[in-house]
């Protein structure tokens, strides 16, 4: 009954948003309070689900998303996205641009949130693409399929980290094998996929396509672009390696992952950006901070967009599904690693995150670990690439993708969902090719 309830909830969900015409927004609330009383909650503990949902999800995300938006306008005003984007379509030329984009998504990724990445990497994907006149999805997706593997199963991205750990499983080997798995799921999902997506015609909100064009003594050079733009990656990804190597009571340690912080690591690279972008550009500070409040204003729907897919995922957590779908999973005699994939899986598919899926079945398989000779590393790999099957509308990151890409509903599960069940599977397949060797 739980999973008939969510299925009944996801529907009324398309039908308010394609059939209706109701803002995403209002239908996420909407469907959020029918689920949770089909649930047999009580209607306060609907409201209270909602707020909370609501609340975690943007107090986590509302100041990285600002700031990330900050820091896109920043660099792109400032000629630094023109200048990157220039330099690795001339490195790589028009025809291996897609091979830029999966290195640029594969180095951000793995230290970086998914949606911290996201956000930083969406304007590149823009300019990119308006300089050598190629597609939008085939650009984008590419770099979107490389920042999604590694948010789901490579170390040392905090999620994979947290199941390995649960599993005692070996981060450097689960690294190696993660990578050597990465690597198709990539290419098949973002890159052979892409090339498939000819129908769909993107139309993001037309502040996100507003590129400049600049005189190459106007902007920046390349390595101050880029180092601004990849700040926070490098300092995110500073507290990542020195958290292996400090004493965790250490006040170098403690100094270090302060602004290692996604949050931080994003306040400190805008605040560069104000200079490298901005100040030394000649620009007033009226000016940049007038640049910085329309970066923000420009994304106020997609954060309530955002929020309501909290709020969803949280009713559903709250009614039970996750433990539904654990006790019946329990019951199901399949090879240690399908079993974690399927139960990741479903879970992903029913509550909408992939970082909460992933720690779930994480703590429902700890007792596998003992009682089978199965490779830790590859439990953990199995997990995440679970945790990635099939986003839809339960997931933040689905209607992100919807909303700076400026897609339908259609054609974001087309593309978006389609991907992320491509990269899921192909994860599996190569989980199970290393199984055989391991």
């Amino acid at each position: 009954m739980p999973l008939v309830i969510v299925a009944g909830g996801v529907l009324l969900l398309l039908l308010l948003i394609v059939v209706g015409k109701l803002n995403s927004f209002f239908s996420l609330i909407i469907v959020s309070l029918v689920v949770g009383v089909a649930q047999g909650l009580a209607v306060s503990d609907v409201v209270q689900a909602i707020e909370r949902g609501m609340g975690d999800t943007l107090g986590s995300l509302a100041m990285i998303l600002g700031f990330g938006a900050m820091l896109g306008k920043l660099i792109a005003d400032g000629g630094g996205v023109h200048r990157i984007s220039s330099s690795l379509i001339h490195a790589f030329g028009r025809r291996n641009v897609q091979w830029a984009a999966v290195i640029i998504g594969f180095a951000v990724g793995i230290p970086m949130f998914y949606n911290v990445g996201f956000v930083i990497l969406v304007p590149f994907v823009f300019a990119i693409a308006i300089q050598t006149g190629l597609p939008l999805l085939y650009v984008g997706l590419p770099m979107l399929a490389s920042l999604s593997v590694t948010h789901g199963y490579l170390p040392p991205h905090p999620g994979p980290t947290a199941i390995a750990a649960l599993y005692q499983a070996d981060l450097g080997l689960t690294l190696i094998y993660g990578t050597a798995i990465a690597i198709p799921a990539i290419i098949l999902g973002g890159v052979f996929f892409s090339w498939t997506l000819k129908g769909i015609h993107p139309n993001p909100p037309a502040q996100f396509m507003e590129v400049e064009t600049f005189a190459d003594e106007e902007i920046p050079g390349f390595w101050v672009s880029m180092f601004t733009g990849l700040l926070p990656v490098l300092l995110i990804a500073l507290a990542s390696a020195l958290a292996f190597v400090l004493p965790p009571d250490s006040a170098v340690a403690a100094g270090i992952a302060f602004i290692g912080h996604p949050v931080i690591a994003l306040l400190i690279s805008v605040l560069v950006a104000v200079y490298t972008m901005g100040l030394a550009r000649g620009k007033t500070m009226k000016v940049i901070m007038g640049n910085m409040e329309e970066a923000v204003r420009s994304i106020s729907m997609i954060l309530f967009i955002i929020g309501g897919a909290g709020a969803f995922k949280e009713v559903l957590v709250t009614g039970g599904v996750g433990d539904y779908i654990a006790g019946w999973a329990d019951r199901l005699a399949f090879s240690p690693l399908i079993l974690v994939w399927a139960i990741a899986a479903a879970i992903r598919i029913s509550l909408g995150s992939a970082t909460v899926a992933g720690l779930t079945t994480a703590g429902i398989a700890m007792p596998l670990i003992a009682s089978t000779s199965t490779s830790p590393e590859l439990m953990v790999l199995a997990t995440g690439a679970g945790s990635l099957m099939f986003s839809h509308v339960n997931d933040p990151g689905f209607w992100m993708f919807k909303e700076y890409f400026g897609l339908n509903l259609r054609d974001t599960i087309r593309s978006w969902s389609l991907m992320e069940t491509i990269v899921s599977v192909v994860g599996l397949l190569g989980v199970l090719v290393l199984d055989l060797y391991v």
